[in-house]
């Protein structure tokens, strides 16, 4: 911002990155989890192994977790005066 960024592309910049990671993780723990079931079928009880409301739930939830992590502090960063964090720095 203190090069002419405006609020809104730091706020889209910040969010962007941190769900790009998001739904990497989530693209790799997915395949990731249904290989483990073969091994932890045993310890699962009334539901299958490859369960898709299951995945689709703890995906949408993780997703919605990680939004709010990076929302949060995001929303610090476009309200924070630049010449002040410059001055700190």
């Amino acid at each position: 911002m203190a090069l002419g960024a405006r609020r809104q592309d730091v706020l889209q910049m910040i969010l962007r990155e941190g769900m790009l990671l998001t739904v990497t993780g989530i693209a790799i723990g997915i395949p990731a989890a249904l290989a483990l079931t073969r091994i932890l079928r045993s310890m699962l009880f009334d539901i299958e192994p490859t369960d898709p409301t299951t995945y689709v739930g703890m995906s949408t939830f993780l997703a919605f977790a990680a939004l709010g992590a990076c929302y949060i502090p995001a929303r610090r960063a476009v309200n924070a005066d630049p010449v002040v964090a410059l001055r700190r720095e």
